[in-house]
């Protein structure tokens, strides 16, 4: 027979039909794109192709395959099967379905991360169903591109929408507990203070996870994106007529909805607000550097700078001075219909219990440099005289010699001047700057007893603490105290109670009280829970330090104590002010005349009506009316 014949009467073999990435376009690990599946007949293996069995000797060759088909196995001989294919081919439907779900989830991710706002309150669904330029521009360049840049690009792209999404979460929690967006240039140290009030509020188990979830999501931020980004773009290539076609659609549709200025739920149609956002953030970290400078030259230019001690603070001379920070003392603790009845209770009857004893207040308001947190801000807003807002700002006013209010007590050379610093658990540098002879910290107070969420210690115990160490001893010199109460600090829970003056002793007697206190984490779950519990600890703080006045205080005592901020959001609202009360309580009548053209409210409670004073303006209005006198020595005559 020739070798037409016997090749004529060969079985015929059909590879499957299938459609497969092109050789330069490896997959991205996910099941294959929506039409891209194989056909639904077997899949290749062995004894499909060359060396299949099928001999490939020569036509004439006897081991060829007769020609009457192929023989009968002898009934001796091993029986094989070829190993069935991959589980698209054994369930062809599944992998349409994974294929067209996973396509489906890749594309709504690069959409929420196109279309993420940085506000909680611009969370809602119809903020996610509007076209984005950036990808429709996007899709329109990866069309264009060749496979590699493709490729390169769409990885790229993918990662700085993971990033910029991260820092819209930022944005988010920033603006949520300190009333502002995230700055990208030094808030990043605020992350560590962060997980350090984690721990001192849900434990080291806790916060540890807490930083695992948050390294997973940063991870799948970077990840994700980028996968769902190179997966639609090879499903653009395969398909590159129908993606240009649908590319063209929506953006004809974006730049009609442009023009004629449609939009959903009040949000423009034709989204742009990612470019708008890498744009704000760019602007951002110019306009910072910028402030930088300029405050470097603000902070060096004081009126006060040279002015010598004998000319600074004369009508207080003799007097026991002490500045006073109540921790997240803001308006809304005297104004807000939930908490204020408890917390005007507190001051009217701090105001008779201080009349009763020999003292007068007045009392007013100041706008604090910062919301929500970061008390240091409104501490050296409040004592320097200047706008210090942000991280970058302080440490430049820090690192400098700029007069504060505690340091003009100290160049006067008339007063000893100490520190109370319960939430300070370290080394502190910045004492230098602030004029202060010595610091106690928390490790310094003496304290035994238990630590009340973030707070260090009882503010009982720290004013008895200051009594014992400082107050109560004999001075060659009056005292200047500057003492930061802390136990109204988030999270407010547990709380501790007011006990008497004489059982306080070393803290230990707050074993029980922290024990039976309220968990953190079951205040927080409810809004109302946390609020009541936050004028709680208003009320603890206030009642402490008018107590502490009534049993130690004297005829030369003076009183000027503030809130550093308004605590955060959930509890003082979306759009509260920034306002902090503030109140001077003196012995001596004459200390308060001195600023009566304040016009302040008469007690411990500011009335609506009272004035309103950006915090940083209190030190030179302090300064002017006890008698300090701003630029250098006069020049005496020979």
């Amino acid at each position: 027979m020739s070798h037409s014949t016997r090749s004529h009467q060969l079985p015929q073999q059909h590879a499957p039909e299938t459609e497969s990435l092109p050789p330069d376009e490896p997959g991205d690990g996910l099941p294959e794109e929506p039409g891209d599946e194989p056909a639904d007949g077997p899949a290749e293996g062995p004894g499909d192709g060359p060396g299949d069995g099928l001999s490939e000797h020569a036509p004439d060759d006897p081991q060829a395959v007769p020609p009457d088909g192929p023989q009968p196995e002898p009934a001796d001989a091993p029986h094989t099967e070829a190993p069935p294919g991959g589980w698209r081919d054994r369930h062809p439907a599944a992998a349409r379905a994974a294929a067209w779900t996973t396509t489906a989830l890749a594309g709504a991710l690069v959409l929420v991360t196109l279309l993420l706002p940085n506000s909680a309150d611009r969370l809602t669904a119809a903020e996610f169903v509007r076209i984005p330029v950036e990808g429709v521009a996007g899709a329109a360049l990866l069309l264009l591109l060749p496979p590699t840049a493709r490729r390169v690009a769409a990885v790229l792209a993918g990662v700085a929408l993971g990033v910029l999404a991260a820092l819209d979460l930022l944005d988010i929690g920033f603006n949520e507990v300190l009333g502002r967006g995230f700055n990208v240039v030094f808030d990043w140290v605020l992350l560590g203070d962060g997980a350090s009030f984690l721990q001192d509020s849900i434990g080291r188990a806790g916060t540890i996870g807490v930083e695992i979830a948050a390294a997973l999501l940063v991870l799948a931020l970077l990840v994700l994106p980028a996968l769902a980004l190179v997966r639609l773009s090879n499903l653009m290539a395969r398909h590159a007529t129908r993606a240009a076609g649908t590319t063209l659609v929506l953006g004809t549709a974006w730049v009609l909805s442009a023009a004629l200025g449609l939009q959903i739920a009040g949000a423009p149609l034709a989204s742009r607000s990612t470019s708008d956002l890498v744009q704000a953030r760019m602007d951002g970290v110019s306009a910072t550097l910028k402030d930088e400078r300029a405050f470097a030259k603000e902070a060096a230019s004081d009126p006060y700078h040279h002015t010598p001690g004998n000319r600074l603070l004369t009508g207080l001379r003799g007097k026991d001075v002490i500045f006073t920070f109540i921790e997240s003392y803001g308006r809304s603790a005297v104004q807000d219909p939930l908490m204020a009845p408890g917390v005007d209770a507190t001051l009217a009857k701090g105001t008779a219990r201080l009349r009763a004893a020999g003292y007068s207040a007045r009392s007013g308001w100041l706008t604090s440099a910062t919301y929500g947190g970061s008390s240091w801000l409104g501490h050296s807003t409040f004592l320097s005289g200047l706008w210090i807002d942000n991280q970058q700002r302080y440490r430049t006013v820090t690192a400098g010699d700029h007069l504060t209010l505690t340091s003009a007590f100290r160049r006067t050379g008339a007063w000893r001047t100490v520190g109370i610093m319960p939430g300070v658990t370290k080394g502190w540098p910045e004492a230098k700057f602030y004029g202060l002879d010595h610091v106690y910290d928390s490790r310094e107070l003496g304290y035994k007893g238990p630590k009340f969420s973030w707070s260090t210690m009882p503010d009982q115990y720290s004013l008895a603490a200051f009594e014992r160490l400082e107050h109560g001893k004999p001075h060659a010199k009056p005292l200047m105290s500057e003492i930061i109460l802390t136990s109204s600090h988030n999270p407010w829970a547990p709380l501790p109670k007011t006990l008497p003056w004489n059982k306080v002793g070393d803290g230990s007697v707050y074993d029980s009280i922290e024990k039976s206190g309220k968990n953190p984490v079951d205040v927080w779950q409810q809004t109302d829970k946390v609020r009541t519990e936050y004028g709680k600890s208003i009320q603890y703080s206030l009642n402490s330090l008018v107590s502490y006045v009534e049993k130690y205080g004297n005829k030369n005592t003076v009183l000027v104590f503030l809130g550093d901020h308004q605590p955060v959001a959930k509890v003082s609202g979306d759009h509260a002010s920034r306002d902090v009360p503030v109140a001077i309580v003196a012995h001596d009548p004459d200390v308060l005349k001195r600023i009566s053209d304040w016009h302040w409210t008469p007690g411990l409670n500011p009335g609506h009506q009272a004035p309103v004073w950006r915090m940083d303006s209190f030190r030179n209005r302090f300064l002017t009316a006890f008698g300090s006198h701003p630029g250098p020595a006069p020049k005496t005559s020979r």
